[in-house]
């Protein structure tokens, strides 16, 4: 195989170190040699230098975890650098050592074996740190919150019946009297307000028999719902002062159904703004595991499952493909019902959201705002196909007709 990188290394990257192996490649003789460093900033330092005096212009490492990051900070600036799924690079098995690791990678680099995973710019992976930890707050907030609830029922208190959200204003001025010792039913429904429950619903949901523990620990969740809301809208803010160099693309984003501002700035946290990166609507599709694997053998597809992917971006497009969905009179509307009927609601809005994903692509290619093409176009597309199979049913039916075109 031809050599594309014939000065290279490979970096088998750990927690405590990383080993180096530098590959040179004159003629028809390769050399290699091998280093070990700490993943201290001086021994990163010293990596870089090691790097240079050996002529290494390009470099592999694994993407192990986030102990790669550092590394690749340090490096990214003097070298080429290319982040390999582990899972894609793997070595022969038994002979698994660190040198032998750094070696491999090393010699799939030279060949050109190795396939780079995406790495953002420095904006965009803080925008990324930012919308995932938000993520992960909310997730934090929604257990709370069934927390509270289970307390609630433990308490034979039936609120969720009769409120449909149980942190909202009535729901949170009832759980502050409950903390505080109030129990009388009457009492709690004097501080709710425009609930569609009758009186009598209300009080027998509001009887229960709450005792010292309950109070203990809907105290204890409430405390922690306050301050995770508190780091939500904190995160929100600094989200919104990250978005400032993408707010171009945010407002493109925006232009569909169901993208919020806060699902835009995962969108663009997750894919960035330079469409460039990947070769076409497909690779992104593929990349974000929202496409038919490909598994084939002996001439027989085995599988069409969906790979599984990072689970930030997609879990995101499903969310936001579902009121895209319920919007009346858009191809997503269509696009929904058309496959809902063969293939269930989940795969339906699985290809919702692959669908939404190819608009982003596009859109941000090509700087455009949302088209809808518009709950006509299936049929449109199909009106030979659809006319045939009603005439079809007909003649099933024992009717004859003949067929005009319209004037």
């Amino acid at each position: 195989m031809e050599v594309l990188y014939p000065r290279c290394a490979g970096l088998d990257v750990h927690a405590a170190n990383v080993v180096g192996c530098v590959r040179i490649a004159v003629g028809g003789t390769v050399t290699y040699t091998h280093r070990t460093v700490s993943t201290t900033t001086r021994g990163l330092l010293d990596l870089a230098e090691w790097l240079t005096a050996q002529g290494v212009t390009h470099v592999a490492m694994e993407a192990t975890g986030v102990y790669w990051k550092p590394v690749w900070h340090v490096l990214e600036d003097g070298f080429t650098l290319v982040l390999a799924n582990a899972a894609h690079i793997r070595n022969i098995p038994g002979r698994k050592s660190d040198k032998n690791d750094a070696t491999w990678i090393a010699d799939l680099l030279a060949l050109g074996l190795i396939r780079s995973s995406f790495v953002p710019p420095a904006p965009i992976q803080d925008l990324r740190d930012l919308t995932r930890t938000r993520k992960q707050l909310v997730r934090e907030l929604s257990r709370h919150t069934q927390r509270i609830q289970k307390t609630l029922e433990d308490a034979n208190l039936k609120l969720t019946e009769v409120i449909s959200d149980v942190l909202g204003q009535s729901g949170r001025a009832i759980l502050t009297a409950l903390v505080a010792g109030e129990t009388d039913p009457e009492r709690l429904i004097a501080l709710t307000r425009g609930l569609k429950a009758s009186h009598e619903t209300l009080v027998h949901a509001l009887h229960g028999r709450v005792t010292a523990h309950h109070r203990f620990m809907i105290q204890l969740h409430l405390t922690q719902v306050t301050a995770l809301e508190q780091a939500v809208a904190h995160l929100d803010a600094r989200i919104g002062e990250a978005l400032a160099p993408f707010r171009a693309a945010v407002s493109l984003l925006t232009t569909m159904p169901g993208v919020k501002t806060t699902a835009a700035a995962v969108i663009v946290a997750e894919i960035g703004v330079d469409m460039a990166v990947f070769p076409s609507a497909g690779h992104l599709l593929s990349w974000a595991g929202l496409c038919p694997r490909l598994d084939q053998s002996a001439g027989k597809r085995r599988s069409t499952r969906t790979r599984q992917s990072a689970p930030w971006l997609k879990t995101t497009l499903v969310q936001i493909a579902w009121p895209a969905s319920r919007k009346k009179d858009s191809y997503f509307h269509a696009q929904f019902l058309r496959l809902k009927s063969r293939r269930g609601p989940k795969k339906a809005i699985l290809a919702v959201a692959a669908t939404m994903l190819t608009d982003v692509y596009y859109m941000l290619r090509d700087g455009v705002e949302f088209h809808d093409l518009g709950d006509q176009y299936f049929a449109q597309g199909d009106k030979d196909r659809i006319t045939k199979r009603l005439l079809r049913r007909l003649r099933d039916l024992g009717v004859e007709v003949e067929v005009k075109n319209a004037a």
